[in-house]
C-alpha cells in the first residue's frame, strides 16, 4: 500500500495526498467518499465546493415525506461527465469534508508561508 498524509476526515470520508518516494504530492488531493473516489487539482476541489454550495441552495426538503433520506438531489462534480445522486444527509457531510480540506490545506499553505520568514 502506497503512503498517504492525511489533510482531513469525517464520518463519510476521508481526504489526503499521496506520497511517492517519501515526497507528498501536494498538487492533488484524494478524495474518498461513498464508495467514490475522485483525485483532485486544488481548483477542482474549489469548483467541488462551489457546486455544493449551490446544490443546497437549491434544496427544499420542507414538506417531503421523505425527510433528507431520498436521493434526488443531483450533485455536479468536477469532472463535468460525472454527477451524484445524494440524500441532503450526504451532501451534508461531503461538504463538510471539501469544506474541512480546503481549510487544512489553506491553513497549512499559510504556516508553511509564515515559518519560512
Amino acid at each position: 500500500m502506497k503512503e498517504i498524509e492525511q489533510i482531513y476526515y469525517n464520518d463519510f470520508g476521508v481526504a489526503f495526498h499521496w506520497k511517492k518516494e517519501k515526497q507528498i504530492l501536494k498538487s492533488k488531493v484524494q478524495l474518498v467518499f461513498k464508495e467514490t473516489g475522485f483525485y483532485l487539482s486544488k481548483e477542482e476541489l474549489n469548483i467541488f465546493a462551489d457546486n455544493i454550495d449551490a446544490t443546497c441552495d437549491e434544496m427544499n426538503c420542507n414538506g417531503c415525506q421523505f425527510q433528507r433520506k431520498c436521493h434526488k438531489f443531483l450533485l455536479k462534480t468536477p469532472l463535468q461527465q460525472i454527477d451524484l445522486a445524494v440524500s441532503l444527509d450526504e451532501l451534508l457531510q461531503i461538504k463538510d469534508l471539501v469544506e474541512g480540506t480546503i481549510f487544512q490545506i489553506q491553513l497549512k499553505d499559510y504556516l508553511d508561508e509564515v515559518c519560512q520568514n
